[in-house]
């Protein structure tokens, strides 16, 4: 019994690495707030969002497969809720099972464990064949309509009639019917476990074949004081049960691996809902995306906007449009406090969810495939630094070159400002064109006028640029226009807002004005 909810043709590799890089995106791209928002202050759920986001799949099949059952999902989510639950409670139930404790001292103690292991199991899996049969038809994704249908088909009623009549009776207080032959030094070997004769025929059937017998067994009654006699006669039936022991954890183990791993996989969905019910009581849109394959460049979408923003304000998130099909680099320019980060983490976000199989918080959506995506933010003055701040942005950019595969994205959000605006035009010039030449793609927030300038001349065909908007007034709409870069980030506007008392008048250039 397989779950396959997040692919088609095998279980999620819980185990699996994470990206090197988890600390920086987590940081850069805000994801903290994301995956709290899915987990809903439930650690395990904390711990699916977090290995199926950063692992995300760059197979379009794959992705479509979970999109498909993300939309059951959203359709159905009192039913996916309780199918959750079940699965929950019976992990919780086997683990609190006092004998699953004590499960390797013995035959009988490993029989008599996984006995009431799977007496718990039975239980739940026909809480889940329930489900199966009540709300199957209204599931109509692949993964989902498998899942029932395995769930109809395997487990019927005369299934769980005999798994609960072999169970009784391996509970049952019975004589054991053990086979063995004579070995070497005629020590016992070949022990099997037999099952006894139909005790329940008639008087009549028990005279006949006592008449037909031809010879009476051997019987050895053990004295009751025998307690030597008693415990080997112990070892002897324990060496019967052995196998059916065996045999009866290992059914027990199976299962449980199955609703282990049908837990994470519904987890991962509930935390999906539970992420879209945040975002519908902020009002926030969503859409699901459609994947490109890896080596097409596009970006198109129209709405997007910065989910973790969205989950934190108040206030009604702004969102942007771009078409960006055929195009390798994205330099975002413009006023100081103008969106431009924002825009760019949004970016990232998006990114990661539709890889994942996730809807995106946008009105339409759609991007090729990457490889990995990297972000190169700057930092804040750290005093611990052994060296300067410029060296160590440096050092980041080195760490991902080495790690770097072709067709991937990164996110660059004023990098190379820590020197002079000459130097840090030259070398994010550099940097950018090796980018792509490695076939890779660049989103560029910068204020390096120089680097952005060179690309507006250069490479127009490949490249699009934006610019935050603001307003004659010095007002910004955090929108972002296509538009050529402009040498001033108007500083000033941010000066006169914060230091400059609104009812003063001041002098520019010899004119007076109100502020």
């Amino acid at each position: 019994m397989k779950a396959l909810l997040l692919y088609k043709d095998r279980d999620f590799d819980m185990e699996q690495r994470m990206p090197w890089n988890e600390a920086a995106l987590t940081e850069d791209l805000g994801l903290s707030t994301l995956f709290d928002a899915m987990a809903n202050q439930d650690t395990f759920l904390l711990d699916v969002a977090k290995k199926v986001i950063f692992t995300g799949s760059i197979d379009l099949d794959t992705i479509l497969y979970r999109q498909e059952i993300l939309r059951d999902s959203l359709a159905n989510p009192s039913i996916l809720r309780n199918a959750y639950k079940i699965v929950v409670d019976t992990l919780e139930e086997k683990r609190q099972n006092f004998w699953a404790f004590f499960s390797h001292r013995s035959p009988n103690s490993v029989l008599y464990g996984s006995n009431e292991s799977m007496k718990i199991f039975v239980a739940k899996l026909k809480q889940l064949k329930s489900i199966a049969d009540e709300h199957g038809h209204e599931f109509k994704s692949k993964g989902f309509s498998r899942l029932f249908e395995m769930l109809r088909e395997e487990l019927t009623d005369e299934y769980f009639a005999e798994i609960e009549s072999h169970l009784t009776y391996l509970r049952s207080d019975h004589d054991v019917l053990v086979s063995a032959g004579l070995g070497a030094g005629n020590k016992g070997t070949n022990y099997v476990l037999r099952k006894p004769p139909d005790l329940k025929i008639g008087w009549l059937k028990r005279v006949t074949l006592a008449i037909s017998r031809k010879s009476e067994p051997y019987t050895f009654h053990l004295d009751p004081r025998d307690e030597r006699g008693a415990e080997a006669l112990g070892k002897l039936r324990d060496r019967g049960m052995n196998l059916v022991a065996n045999a009866l954890a290992q059914s027990a183990d199976h299962i449980q691996s199955f609703f282990t791993m049908l837990r994470f996989e519904l987890g991962f969905y509930v935390g999906c809902l539970n992420l879209y019910e945040r975002l519908k009581q902020k009002g926030g849109q969503i859409c699901f995306p459609v994947p490109v394959p890896v080596h097409h460049r596009d970006h198109s979408f129209v709405g997007l906007y910065d989910a973790c923003l969205a989950l934190t304000t108040k206030e009604k998130v702004v969102g942007n449009d771009m078409e960006g099909e055929g195009k390798y680099l994205v330099i975002i320019t413009g006023a100081n406090q103008g969106g431009k980060s924002t825009f760019l983490r949004s970016v990232g976000l998006a990114q990661l969810m539709m890889q994942a199989g996730m809807f995106v918080t946008a009105e339409s959506f759609s991007a090729n495939l990457f490889s990995a995506v990297f972000t190169h933010y700057k930092r804040e003055e750290d005093t611990t630094m052994e060296s300067g701040k410029f060296d160590e942005e440096l050092r980041r950019m080195s760490e991902i070159t080495d790690r770097l595969t072709p067709d991937s994205l990164l996110l660059f959000n004023e990098s190379f400002a820590a020197t002079n605006e000459r130097e840090g035009s030259e070398i994010s010039s550099q940097i950018v064109s090796a980018l792509l030449e490695g076939k890779n793609k660049v989103f560029f927030v910068t204020h390096l006028y120089s680097f952005a300038r060179r690309f507006h001349e250069t490479g127009k065909q490949s490249a699009l640029f934006l610019r935050a908007e603001r307003r004659d007034d010095g007002m910004r709409t955090f929108k972002l226009m296509p538009g050529e870069p402009l040498d001033t980030s108007y500083g000033e506007d941010l000066y006169d807002r914060i230091f400059v008392n609104s009812n003063v008048t001041k002098s520019r250039n010899g004119e007076s004005y109100e502020s």
